[in-house]
């Protein structure tokens, strides 16, 4: 076996165990499975150092998944490079029905060695962490949702209406209380129901708060201040994506980002035949969700209210231009293809597919704080 041969990894991790192939460099290099190792950092550097003792460079990959990024940043603090892989984009044949965690390790090492893997962004911890809180609010919002619901499917059953304009407000928790019902059981579970909505709007409560607190001191805070510029994209907004995608100007053009947001539409064509179909769907549901959200208020016509103008206070210059051209074109485009009789749905899309690009604009005009 040569010192200095080049070798690829594939790793199917798991919650205890990591199965482990090797593919050797070049065409007709040997493929193999070495075997299971114990998920455990110790168990994973004496792998590392037997491997290195052989060879002279080690390629690692394994697929995103539950297990997270400790084993990408154990690899990479060794000093050898791993690659975390996207599951959805790994090469699957039509007629394989059989799935090991032997020929998933195969399979990794082969396909990486031909260069037919897609790897991810891994935020460093830091990043993580903020992202970790993000989710946890909009875990906390979901809550919030569904017992509202439970709620009011409740009271559905029961033929109690609200008469008023909007819910969960002053005046519905007062109607809430004036309600009256045939038997006391009826009485408690009203009361559990307005407690667990209680609780759980404290919880969101608490965790937006935290959010606010924990941006202000994050290395990404300027690049969160300047996406706020754009309309229709508040703290949160601007938060959430920030969390999700990272720096932008690790997209060569806002159309990549497009793509990997999911928000360009499919296409099936041959021949001299177009066919564009709906969205893809294909990339982060959160950011698509929250600029989707942020497109409806470009139907308005375009203005700088004073929430708008407040945002932007000590903003770049070039930052405000790229926010008045967005909101310029997009509330223009916005009735232009709802004239056209195109679906409300469809518009608010397209509009949330140049919204990414015009933050992606935003993000490379301003420079990330140094972490500490």
């Amino acid at each position: 076996m040569q010192q200095k041969s080049k070798v690829f990894v594939g790793l199917d991790t798991s919650k205890l165990k990591i199965s482990v192939a090797v593919a050797e460099d070049g065409r007709q290099g040997e493929i193999r499975f070495l075997g299971e190792i114990d998920n455990t950092p110790e168990a994973m550097r004496r792998l590392v150092h037997k491997l290195a003792s052989r060879h002279g460079e080690l390629l690692f990959c394994y697929e995103a998944g539950p297990t997270g990024y400790g084993l990408q940043r154990q690899i990479a603090a060794l000093g050898h490079e791993c690659a975390v892989i996207a599951p959805s984009l790994i090469p699957k044949r039509p007629g394989e029905r059989v799935k090991t965690n032997r020929r998933d390790a195969l399979t990794l090492a082969r396909l990486h060695r031909a260069g037919e893997l897609t790897a991810i962004w891994v935020p460093d911890p830091g990043h993580e962490a903020v992202r970790e809180l993000v989710r946890a609010r909009e875990a906390a919002m979901e809550d919030l949702r569904e017992k509202r619901q439970h709620l009011q499917s409740f009271l559905l059953r029961h033929g109690r209406i609200f008469p008023g304009r909007r819910p969960w407000t002053q005046a519905h928790a007062r109607w809430l209380a004036e309600l009256v019902f045939e038997h006391s059981a009826q009485y408690l579970v009203l009361r559990e129901y307005r407690q667990a909505i209680e609780e759980a709007e404290a919880r969101l409560d608490r965790l937006t708060q935290q959010v606010a607190e924990v941006v202000a001191t994050w290395s990404m805070a300027p690049v969160v201040e300047a996406y706020q510029a754009l309309r229709g994209v508040a703290l949160l907004t601007a938060v959430t994506f920030v969390a999700e995608i990272g720096d932008v100007r690790r997209f060569d053009s806002p159309r990549q980002l497009m793509a990997y947001l999911g928000l360009v539409p499919c296409e099936s064509s041959t021949g001299e035949r177009v066919r564009r179909g709906r969205i893809t769907k294909a990339g982060n549901a959160r950011v698509r969700r929250v600029l989707i959200e942020g497109a409806w208020t470009y139907r308005f016509p375009a203005r700088m209210s004073r929430l708008l103008q407040e945002r932007q206070e000590g903003l770049p210059a070039a930052v405000r231009a790229i926010a008045w051209k967005a909101q310029v074109r997009l509330c223009a485009r916005y009735r232009r293809l709802m004239a056209a009789g195109k679906r409300q749905t469809v518009v608010t899309t397209a509009i949330a597919r140049e919204m990414a690009a015009f933050l992606w604009a935003i993000g490379r005009e301003i420079e990330p704080r140094s972490a500490a």
